[in-house]
């Protein structure tokens, strides 16, 4: 049986989503209802994949059936493409099965031809609506099939309105659209060198295959590539029979939503155009009116668009948008779908409709989108001052959030600044760990350099601070403390604003909104959330101030606590670099002792910041050249703190010098060379853990201490001897009986192929899937993108695999080291800790394969929590 490539929207139903997208799908759907529905059929998506596979061609019998299927719709209506008497007309609108608003282009009135246009005029003795409706076509079609310029058009249309002295298109008469039909087509033919194409057939598959196209226009991929959604899908493109709301004043078109999308407010919430067609309300030439007015206009129609969109929600179970038009007194409804809404809109709509009897508990829990609890958790852009505010760069959407402040180029003058109570945003070519104490104090932080999973982001998300990094195109120079971009220069002490959830960049500063996530249902949707989720919920936390905030967004523990990050203030990062420079095992020693109480009294605001709740502290990971300096002034001035001439300190540096440092002396690999920094670290966990076990006796204090960078169980029991041998030592004279135990982390992918062999030393697994990302795809995460987005365009990647967890290959590695290590050591358990933990469909993966846990940054807690509830409901173990 040949394949179906073309149904007539009454053929269809909501189920055939996919096949008809989601609006061809809806249109089938309201169809079968009886509900007002210009007629017409469906090109499927299965028809766009054919395009592409053979060649961006359509095929013959595909042709074929869209030419059947015309006709049939030209015997439905009683009317006949191109027909000079009373002529079909047709919308074609593109309808993929994921909701795209604005991601792929839309023509109206096609059919429209010299001859036609006449006929239309005299059918319905309205010329100028006749004319009105062929331009725009003309319009339409050259800038989404034959891509001229729209801007062109917009500047003949006012040149036509400036020479006759009126402002609105409105006020326009039918010769003054005949003369832009013929101004229209003369910049066509100008442009293309043949005239506007007159034959109607011709005209509506050069329509289709545009759709086609722009499922792969450069906006669409964006958008997919943010939204996860596949390439291979494709789009259906819907051919619909035009009615006309801008065929005089009892006409008019418009877009509804059953609730109010911003608030989720109860209330059908809308607005329309009289005497318009649909560009006209998103394009805001006229004010539209709020849909209520309708009520006084048309009270029938009113009534009738009020019964149906009661209809389409009882139905539906959603809040539904909607779009109309009113043709002569006449409502036809054009879509329907679910609307897209804020988070606090989200939010209400999920438990009214439970509260409604409308849906249950895990189907609420399953309306959330998780990414979009992250607006509440940040301080948003005011809605109005973002109108007036002009974008001057792009760069990418690091860590969300909205931030205005004066640019300062150091973490030194961050801090200088910000004692002096300015806002600042932080501009580095990149950041490094020594910038920490600047971070923190900085509104935002902006980088020339670096992914999502740069230094920049990482800590910026833990923090819970605004970052947009990877901006290329800005200029920096650090000696005249300025940056450039978009051709203006902006000196130390200007302002700029930077919006981390869409990677905007502005050039003065924008009012900020605070986040209240307290208010309105947040705390029993969440409820909700934890009550089905099964995988626990951890969080990446360096200090108590993040442990705190974690747990108050819901964090059940720590699953990963970087303890280099303590070392880079004052005394420390000078005990640290007298550790480094030492020549001899004493001389370590003595250096690791001045920072033993720094470590231990870290440990202990963790701890009790947390409450009892597990902790798992990694030992030190990144190599020994980032804590010394790389500027000549640094190094003298360092040199002289250290007591030890230039030259001996630039020997030091130079030793350490590696052609990749992220694959050399790192992780576990110092513990080996120099036993006494594990020695040190176990000290300060067991002795932080037993005070604070003594001064809270009904918490059970359990240390969690994961080894980095393993790769051959030999070398983590070499460590973990150490760390035995140092923890029992303590935990036998401290007079109390105290558990801990010891595991690691499994970001090699030869950890991954031995994890059975490790499991016999670990008790525990934490996959580092950032590290274990790069070695996996043999990526630099700082360098992937500069080159990804050609990879991206040739479509050999679909998405960013820092962003993403990547489930063929690295996922592999994941599931292959989890089963493995559960055969050897069934009591065994398992957690993420790499910037995956916070990503939905990558918590999905995690629940799938058997993990305990997911770990993420503080503000990325609630979205892991409530991406485990919906992975549990979609998957039950």
């Amino acid at each position: 049986m040949s394949t179906k490539y073309v149904y007539k929207f009454s053929e269809g139903n909501r189920d055939m989503r996919e096949l008809l997208g989601g609006k061809g799908a809806n249109l089938a759907e309201m169809t079968n209802a009886g509900m007002p529905v210009p007629q017409g059929f469906t090109v499927t998506t299965e028809a766009c994949t054919r395009y592409y596979t053979d060649g961006k061609k359509i095929a013959p019998e595909i042709e074929a059936e869209i030419m059947t299927n015309l006709a049939d719709l030209e015997a439905l209506m009683g009317k006949k493409f191109g027909d000079p008497e009373n002529p079909l007309l047709v919308s074609v609108r593109s309808g993929a099965r994921a909701s795209m608003p604005g991601m792929m282009d839309t023509i109206l009135n096609l059919g429209l031809n010299d001859v036609a246009v006449e006929g239309l005029a005299r059918r319905t003795n309205n010329p100028r609506f006749a004319y009105d409706s062929y331009r725009r076509f003309i319009q339409m079609f050259s800038d989404v099939v034959m891509e001229l310029s729209k801007k062109r058009f917009e500047e003949i249309i006012d040149d036509v309105k400036a020479k006759k002295g009126v402002k609105l298109d409105v006020e326009l008469d039918a010769d003054d659209m005949k003369q832009l039909v013929v101004l229209f087509k003369e910049f066509y033919k100008k442009e293309k060198g043949v005239d506007f194409p007159q034959d109607p057939k011709v005209q509506l598959m050069e329509a289709v295959k545009a759709v086609f196209r722009s499922w792969d226009n450069p906006r669409a991929n964006v958008y997919r590539r943010m939204n996860e959604i596949p390439y291979d899908w494709g789009t259906a493109v819907n051919v619909q029979s035009m009615v006309f709301g801008n065929s005089g004043d009892n006409s008019g078109t418009g877009v509804a939503f059953t609730r109010n999308p911003a608030t989720g407010e109860k209330a059908l919430f809308g607005e329309y155009l009289i005497n318009a067609q649909g560009e006209d309300v998103v394009a805001g030439v006229r004010t539209p009116s709020p849909i209520s007015k309708l009520h006084e206009e048309m009270p029938h129609v009113y009534e009738e668009f009020v019964d149906i969109a009661n209809k389409l929600e009882q139905h539906y179970k959603d809040m539904q948008d909607m779009e109309f038009t009113i043709e002569d007194g006449k409502l036809y409804m054009l879509q329907t779908r679910n609307g897209k809404r804020t988070a606090a809109a989200a939010l209400k709509v999920a438990v009214d409709l439970v509260d409604e009897g409308m849906i249950d508990e895990k189907e609420a829990v399953l309306r959330v989108e998780p990414k979009q609890l992250d607006s509440l958790l940040h301080p948003t852009f005011d809605a109005e001052a973002l109108k007036k505010a002009e974008v001057i760069g792009k760069g990418l959407a690091a860590s969300p959030g909205a931030a205005s402040g004066k640019v300062v180029f150091t973490a030194e003058e961050a801090k200088e600044w910000h004692q002096r109570g300015e806002k600042v945003i932080l501009v580095r070519l990149e950041t490094s760990p020594e910038d920490i104490e600047g971070m923190q104090v900085s509104q935002g932080i902006l980088t020339v350099r670096g992914g999502m999973t740069s230094h920049a982001a990482v800590v910026a998300r833990g923090m819970g601070t605004c970052c947009v990094s990877g901006c290329g195109d800005i200029v920096v120079d650090y000696e005249n403390k300025q940056f450039t971009l978009a051709g203006k220069t902006y000196k130390e002490g200007d302002w700029i604003s930077i919006d981390g959830s869409t990677g905007n960049i502005y050039g003065e500063s924008v009012a900020t909104v605070p986040a209240d996530p307290s208010s309105g249902p947040f705390g029993r949707f969440m409820a909700w959330a934890d009550k089905y989720r099964q995988l626990q919920v951890y969080t990446n936390a360096d200090t108590p101030r993040d442990a705190k905030q974690a747990v108050d967004f819901g964090a059940e523990g720590i699953g990963l606590v970087r303890t280099e990050h303590m070392f880079f203030e004052g005394e420390r990062i000078k005990a640290i670099r007298e550790m480094i420079v030492a020549e001899t095992t004493e001389e370590r020693e003595k250096a690791l002792e001045k920072l033993l109480p720094y470590q231990q009294g870290d440990f202990e605001g963790i701890y009790e910041a947390m409450e009892g709740r597990p902790v798992v502290i990694r030992y030190l990971d990144p190599p020994l050249h980032e804590f010394l300096p790389t500027k000549e002034e640094d190094i003298k001035e360092i040199a002289g703190e250290l007591k030890i001439t230039v030259d001996r300190l630039k020997e030091v540096i130079a030793s350490l010098h590696e052609f990749n440092p992220m694959m050399g002396h790192r992780g576990c690999r110092l513990a080996v060379s120099y036993p006494e920094i594990a020695r040190m670290q176990t000290t300060a966990v067991i002795n932080a853990a037993v005070n604070v076990q003594k001064k809270h006796p009904d918490w059970k204090m359990v240390p969690e201490i994961m080894i980095p960078l393993v790769g051959e169980v030999k070398e983590l029991k070499f460590v973990k001897d150490i760390v035995v041998a140092t923890a029992d030592a303590i935990i036998a004279n401290s007079g109390i009986a105290m558990k801990y135990e010891v595991g690691t982390m499994i970001e090699i992918p030869r950890a991954a192929l031995l994890a059975d062999e490790i499991a016999k030393e670990a008790e525990f697994f934490s996959f580092g899937t950032n590290d274990l990302t790069q070695l996996t795809f043999g990526f630099s995460r700082d360098d992937a993108g500069k080159f990804l987005s050609y990879y991206y365009d040739q479509k050999i990647y679909e998405n960013d695999p820092f962003a993403h967890l990547d489930q063929n290959g690295v996922g592999k590695l994941v599931a292959m080291a989890a089963k493995m290590g559960k055969e050897t050591r069934p009591t065994i358990h398992m957690g993420i800790c790499g910037e995956h933990g916070g990503d939905p469909t990558s918590v999905e993966f995690c629940h799938k394969v058997g993990l305990t846990y997911v770990s993420c940054s503080p503000f990325r807690v609630p979205i892991a929590r409530l991406a485990a509830a919906q992975a549990a409901i979609k998957n039950p173990r």
